[in-house]
């Protein structure tokens, strides 16, 4: 719960803060940074402020180890009078205000951290020491104090105004991270090796117009659109999920273009632009400032419910098609009544839920490395028999017998060997058949393993 404190806990805090500083400056013996929020208001601690306190943290840590600064002390306090930080770092003290300075001009959110440095001997060093202009204001960015001094903001504008820094930050570094996530999913999957019927470090499964060089210039045409994805979710999070959804197929259909563009007209990503470009719509539905989603259920219920209205539609006009007009996958839902990958979104993604991921974590906890998870993970897939792919390459009797072959090899060993699944490779690509939309759902697997498994950002440890 957040809690009002009152201005004599802060002027107490600040009197501990000082002795604290005091007591280091006399243990250490070398200059000190001094790290706060700068929060107005009589709300000083939240889950928002922790989450921005701990990026103080860590970009302050990291800046000192790119400059090869050693830190003799590190210490963390959090209180409802706001989260503190010291570090007694064995440095000259201007490089450290300078360091420091640079931090917080250096972003949105450094303009609401304090990081003063001490001297030694205990002096406190002032912006300009280093060059650096007094900071504008929070409100109007006005240069200077002055709209300080004169009080010519509310604290409820000021809150609004520190709200709003906060917000954007971690709105853009969450959509940043959810697309270098997706990115190394692809790779993954990709690299993974072996997969039967697909391109991989091996061999080029069933494919004879693309290989790993064409996957990774498709990967690194779609990162921007994975930002856009989440970044749509976020945006629409209070509308109806079809006009995300919407959004994300406009979204999605430029995305292809860059795909295209960059294979030379190959399709290696389309039903990934699909299928993961409508989880991280999503997060961004589910996101908030203080801490995005990783909760996989939520994510995968409401994939569904942003596909569901727009799959049935999509399903239905399909029996209206002249039969020239229709895809391969069409044809498939027409004769066999398989959804294809429409129909596996709007269900919230079942082969990842009940069989990829289970299978992928089950595997990494018997102790397989990530690459023979990732293989483990796609044999379930398979195993499934909903592939429209397979079916479309090699008829229903074909595609039913590899599933069952995919079945057996899991039957006789939960964790089949290498040289099982490469001659499992061997017999598909002696046929023609290629689980592409298996391969899709084991890049969501990959990316959805990752993104629940993030590093919980602790502000007790920040």
């Amino acid at each position: 719960m957040e809690r009002e404190v009152t201005l004599a806990e802060v002027l107490a805090a600040r009197e501990l803060r000082a002795a604290r500083q005091q007591k280091l400056l006399a243990s250490c013996g070398t200059p000190l940074i001094s790290f706060s929020m700068n929060i107005a208001g009589p709300v000083k601690d939240s889950p928002l402020i922790r989450r921005a306190f701990h990026a103080g943290c860590t970009a302050l840590d990291a800046a000192l180890k790119h400059a090869v600064l050693p830190v003799l002390c590190r210490r963390i306090y959090r209180a409802d009078t706001g989260c503190e930080g010291l570090w007694a770092v064995d440095a000259d003290a201007l490089a450290l205000k300078r360091l420091c300075a640079a931090i917080e001009d250096g972003s949105g959110l450094g303009r609401l951290f304090d990081m003063d440095v001490l001297t030694a001997a205990g002096e406190k060093l002032d912006r300009s020491a280093v060059g650096r202009p007094e900071r504008g204001c929070l409100v109007c960015g006005a240069p200077g104090r002055g709209c300080a001094s004169r009080r010519l903001h509310t604290v409820p504008e000021l809150r609004a105004a520190t709200g709003r820094i906060m917000a954007r930050h971690f709105a853009a570094a969450d959509c940043a991270a959810v697309s270098a996530l997706v990115t190394g999913a692809l790779l993954d999957e990709v690299h993974t090796t072996p997969k039967p019927g697909l391109v991989d470090r091996a061999n080029t499964g069933s494919h004879r117009d693309m290989d790993l060089s064409t996957f990774r210039a498709s990967i690194r045409a779609l990162e921007s659109y994975w930002v856009r994805a989440v970044s749509i979710g976020q945006n629409t999070a209070a509308s109806a999920p079809e006009e995300t959804f919407h959004l994300l197929r406009i979204a999605g259909r430029d995305a292809e273009a860059d795909m295209y563009a960059a294979t030379g007209g190959v399709n290696t990503h389309k039903g990934a632009i699909f299928t993961l470009g409508a989880l991280c719509g999503s997060i961004g539905r589910l996101w908030r400032p203080e801490a995005p989603c990783r909760d996989i259920s939520r994510i995968l219920d409401q994939c569904a419910a942003l596909t569901a209205d727009a799959s049935k539609r999509d399903l239905a006009s399909i029996c209206t098609l002249p039969p020239e007009q229709l895809t391969a996958g069409q044809r498939l839902y027409l004769t066999c009544g398989l959804p294809g990958i429409r129909g596996e979104v709007a269900a919230g993604l079942p082969g990842v839920r009940d069989a990829a991921l289970p299978a992928f974590e089950a595997a990494l906890a018997a102790g397989c490395s990530r690459n023979d998870a990732g293989a483990v993970a796609l044999l379930h897939l398979i195993a499934r028999g909903t592939d429209t792919n397979m079916l479309s390459r090699g008829g229903a009797a074909l595609a039913a017998e590899a599933a069952e072959r995919a079945r057996a090899l899991l039957e006789r060993s939960p964790l089949p060997d290498t040289a099982a699944i490469a001659a499992l490779d061997t017999w598909f690509v002696a046929r023609n058949l290629s689980p592409g939309g298996c391969a899709d759902l084991l890049a969501a697997t990959y990316f959805l393993h990752d993104w629940s498994h993030a590093p919980a950002e602790d502000e007790t440890n920040a």
